[in-house]
C-alpha cells in the first residue's frame, strides 16, 4: 500500500498535463478507493501540478517507510503485475532471451 512520502512514477503518459510515463511525484494524500494525490515538482522544487490518481497509473519507486529506493526488480514485477498476460509473456520471453546470453557463473561446491 503507498503511504503519503512515497515517490511514484508514472506508467502512462499524461500528454494534457505535460507528464510522461517516467514522471516523478510524491504522494501527499491518500483518498479512499485507492485514489492518491500527486504532486509533480521540477528540478527546482517548483510544484508543476497535482493529480489524483488511481494506483493502477504509477509505481512506488521510494518508500518512505523504509526511507530506500524500491529495487528494480521489484519496480519491474510491480510494473508487469498491472499489464495484460500477453505482454507480460513477452516480457518473460525477454528476459529469458537476456539472460541465456549473460556468461554462466561457477555454481558453489557442496
Amino acid at each position: 500500500m503507498s503511504k503519503i512520502g512515497d515517490i511514484i512514477e508514472l506508467t502512462q503518459d499524461m500528454p494534457k498535463k505535460k507528464l510522461m510515463s517516467g514522471s516523478r511525484g510524491t504522494i501527499v494524500h491518500c483518498h479512499n478507493d485507492d485514489v492518491y494525490e500527486i504532486e509533480f515538482t521540477d528540478e527546482n522544487g517548483e510544484t508543476l501540478d497535482f493529480l489524483a490518481l488511481n494506483s493502477k497509473q504509477f509505481i512506488v519507486v521510494w518508500r518512505i517507510e523504509t526511507k530506500q529506493w524500491v529495487p528494480i526488480a521489484e519496480q519491474v514485477a510491480e510494473l508487469t503485475a498491472k499489464l495484460p498476460d500477453e505482454t507480460t509473456k513477452q516480457i518473460f520471453d525477454f528476459a529469458r532471451f537476456l539472460s541465456a546470453r549473460l556468461p554462466v557463473q561457477a555454481s558453489a561446491s557442496f
